[in-house]
């Protein structure tokens, strides 16, 4: 239903009020986001009852779990996951593997809802339209953190249900779902400051991006000055540090969420309180003032993309390079933990004589995974172009179709090669000897063909059915994901696990290189992206 629809049917009735019709707009908002709420908090919700269940596998017994735990005690653990208070229960060991990626997961969802529902829609005009007759001035944007928030609890409350039904303790079940949460409900009031300071959707997502990385390292430093699983008082500077300082399955902590509730009523409150001074369109920092000509480096297709994606290109180089150093550093210790004759363990990393060749595998699967996601977000960029109207005025001149898009894959493609490299040389340097460097950058460099044929589904997409190409090409994607990682663990054969893309790679140095599945991906990748060329350069552009 179009935002033009609720202008008139609300439009009779709409008082003077700055929140009037806050119910019709929380409706619209849920009409054109309800099923991106409902994937989100199902994925992250979902992961609950898989992670609890290979872990009750893979450490069967007490000792098992004692052992894990001194295992988890080391720096490297602690800066990616959080302290391991509570390691030597089923309950802390969930939380040491899954907790952190839960909460920052959720934290990007609520960025990104935030930004789409705010500072974009009033980017493309909808605000305007919206508040012409139906809207109050701060409706449309009450609605938005009313949404954002009811994502954050509904994902909170699932995750709590999952972990009560497991059989988990009941006071660190609903911890656990209130804590994560709370880190969803902050970043709701951070993205909501965001998208008032920045006068653009791709400079809002990059600001609260960049604050969300901050807060993870504030986090990561003060777990690396801890005494023992005691934070140091660094840790409050972070909410993700006050979310992870309530302790679930450990103290069970409650009032850390008082201040997250604080953060984000605050924050929302500041939000309008800023929108109610600044121009619609505007934001509060003013735009810098650039050149009065753009270098020749800007004026080339690709010099542009590296230009506006220059802030997601680091941050996911960075996050690439931590990932290797942690891999690396972890190696020899899980190798140790792992019974190579467990169930779970010869399901999840492999059933050949040397563990550690196996978990080194596994680590570079993980970089490849890192690369694929890395492919689809640079690639998507380009239909976030064609939606926003941007396109028509660039084809306008001289450029080519063909010139723009072939930027796009350019950056794309090569960006997960310096993120596959990388990954992989930092993961074989920092393994104590487990690998070297430049056997995993190999290694990782045979993940390039089913990144690319990620890339090769994503323009087929682009090229034939636009709106919900960068959907499609993000569930196929998890599919596959869930497939190579967790195939064994659903009972899914090792011939089935082959033809996902990238189950069909084999995981050097666990396995014997084998050229044949890497020509097969990159020829349907090729193939592919043959055909999704051309029928962009067919077809009509298509904005939102």
């Amino acid at each position: 239903m179009s935002a033009s629809t609720y202008t008139v049917r609300a439009g009779t009735s709409a008082s003077t009020g700055s929140v009037a019709g806050v119910g019709t707009a929380v409706k619209f908002i849920l009409r054109r986001n309800w099923l991106r709420l409902l994937i989100w908090a199902a994925v992250l919700a979902v992961m609950i009852p898989i992670v609890y269940g290979s872990q009750q596998e893979a450490f069967p017994t007490q000792a098992a779990r004692d052992a894990y735990a001194q295992v988890a005690n080391t720096p490297a653990v602690a800066a990616m996951t959080g302290l391991p208070y509570a390691a030597g229960s089923l309950g802390g060991i969930l939380v040491i593997k899954i907790w952190m990626t839960l909460a920052v997961a959720l934290g990007f969802a609520s960025i990104f809802l935030v930004t789409r529902n705010g500072r974009a829609d009033e980017e493309a005009g909808r605000t305007e339209l919206l508040r012409s007759a139906a809207l109050g001035r701060h409706a449309y944007s009450v609605a938005n953190y009313l949404v954002a928030g009811s994502l954050s609890v509904l994902t909170g409350l699932l995750i709590s249900l999952l972990c009560l039904s497991l059989s988990l303790p009941s006071d660190g079940s609903w911890t656990m779902g209130a804590s994560i949460a709370g880190t969803g409900l902050s970043f709701v009031a951070v993205s909501a400051i965001c998208g008032q300071l920045a006068t653009t959707s791709r400079g809002a997502n990059s600001l609260a991006v960049a604050l969300l990385a901050l807060f993870y390292f504030i986090r990561a430093g003060a777990d690396l000055q801890a005494n023992g699983t005691n934070p140091s008082a660094l840790s409050w500077f972070s909410p993700i540090g006050w979310a992870q300082n309530m302790r679930s399955f450990g103290e069970n902590n409650w009032w850390p969420l008082l201040a997250l509730l604080g953060l984000a009523v605050l924050g929302c409150a500041l939000a309008l309180r800023m929108e109610s001074r600044r121009d619609l369109g505007a934001g509060v920092l003013p735009e810098r003032g650039g050149p009065a000509t753009a270098s020749a480096f800007i004026c080339a297709p690709l010099g542009l993309v590296l230009r506006l994606q220059r802030a997601s290109l680091l941050g996911w180089f960075i996050g690439a390079a931590v990932a290797g150093l942690f891999f690396g550093s972890v190696a020899k210790a899980m190798a140790s933990v792992l019974d190579p004759n467990n169930p779970f363990a010869q399901s999840f990393v492999g059933t050949g004589d040397n563990m550690l060749d196996e978990v080194m595998g596994i680590f570079v699967l993980f970089n490849g995974l890192l690369a694929g996601a890395f492919a689809i977000q640079t690639l998507a960029g380009a239909r976030s172009e064609e939606e926003s109207g941007r396109l028509e005025s660039q084809l306008a001149g001289s450029l080519s179709r063909f010139g723009w898009l072939w930027a796009h894959v350019l950056v794309a493609g090569v960006g997960s090669v310096v993120m596959l490299l990388v990954g992989g040389y930092l993961s074989g340097a920092s393994s104590q000897g487990a690998a070297t460097g430049g056997s995993m950058a190999a290694a990782s460099f045979g993940y390039w063909p089913a990144v690319l044929l990620m890339l090769g589904v994503l323009l087929f997409c682009q090229g034939f059915i636009p709106r919900p190409s960068t959907g499609i090409a993000w569930v196929i994607y998890g599919l596959s994901v869930m497939a190579a990682m967790f195939g064994g663990l659903f009972f899914l054969s090792e011939d089935f696990i082959k033809l996902t893309p990238f189950g069909a790679v084999p995981r050097i140095p666990a396995q014997d290189f084998a050229l044949l599945p890497l020509v097969v991906l990159s020829v349907i990748a090729l193939v592919l992206a043959t055909i999704g060329f051309w029928r962009f350069r067919a077809r009509d552009l298509r904005p939102e």
